[in-house]
């Protein structure tokens, strides 16, 4: 992914993913909600992990990570992590549609009547996830009430991609920012009038500080904690953990990590993730190279 706004131009192989892609999603936008996101994870677990190499990839990340983990768990996770990702992006691309579902969820957890404050305040915050669960039903859900809630996202090498997929994502909340340094500066301008912004901090950051998850180094962006101390707001994780039946969510705001170091809040919420994906590994995306100094 691009740290600028600049995008070589596309190939052959961009042209034919996104197309491909784009042909998929307009495909299951035909069926019924329900149906199309059940369908989007079957056919990501069944045809595009194994195509991808991700059952390869989540394989090699947890046997790094999580070396004891018993062969049967590490098959049903090789196809449960592939099918989570399948119905996010379904369930992304299906935007007023999936926004309806988020905005009447009740938030949850320790941090949620803060956030509440907040919102009535008109107070600005940042809230920090990862890719677990689906990350974009917090925005929507927040966005569907009436929340001023931003996005930071970082653009993909593959432009015709990236298009299709920040318009949909646009669909969800706006406004978004890109990770550049035209995103950041507007970023730091909306946060500072008051907005909150949503920050997925669970990547590979080349120019990211040296933490640690599950254990292992682990490079880590600091923006999220670099923001909240400069601007004096809270830094709140905040997590989509999906439900049972596949469809619905609990939007869950936990305790504000409290102020320190970048270094120290960021490790905070490494730790805080941690939490969440051994109760629930399935749902955090194993396919990211999270440990590439490995």
């Amino acid at each position: 992914m691009a740290e600028t706004d600049r995008f070589p131009a596309p190939s052959l192989t961009d042209r034919l993913t996104a197309g491909t892609f784009t042909a998929l999603m307009a495909g299951l936008r035909l069926l019924p909600y329900g149906s199309r996101v059940e369908l989007s994870g079957r056919f990501f677990s069944r045809v595009v992990a194994p195509l991808a190499g991700w059952r390869r990839r989540i394989r090699d990340n947890l046997a790094l990570v999580l070396p004891d983990l018993p062969e049967a768990e590490v098959e049903r996770l090789v196809r449960a992590v592939p099918d989570n990702i399948g119905r996010t992006l379904a369930e992304i691309f299906s935007g007023p549609e999936f926004v309806a579902r988020c905005r009447d969820l009740p938030l949850q957890g320790p941090g949620a009547a803060l956030l509440e404050q907040l919102h009535a305040e008109g107070k600005g915050a940042v809230l920090v996830t990862g890719h677990f669960g689906n990350y974009d039903a917090v925005r929507g859900g927040l966005s569907g009430r009436g929340y001023n809630i931003g996005g930071l996202y970082r653009p993909m090498r593959n432009r015709d991609f990236n298009t299709r997929y920040v318009d949909a994502i646009e669909g969800v909340a706006k406004p978004l920012f890109a990770r550049s340094k035209r995103g950041m500066t507007q970023m730091m301008r909306f946060v500072r009038e008051g907005g909150m912004i949503g920050l997925a901090i669970d990547q590979y950051l080349g120019a990211g500080t040296d933490l640690t998850f599950f254990g292992r180094t682990a490079r880590t962006a600091l923006s999220a904690a670099d923001i909240a101390l400069r601007y004096e707001v809270p830094l709140l994780p905040i997590f989509a953990t999906r439900q049972p039946d596949g469809l619905s969510f609990a939007i869950e705001v936990e305790e504000p990590i409290p102020q320190g170091t970048p270094e120290a809040m960021c490790q905070a919420f490494n730790d805080r993730l941690e939490a969440r994906v051994r109760a629930h590994p399935e749902q955090w995306f194993w396919i990211h190279r999270r440990w590439k100094n490995r």
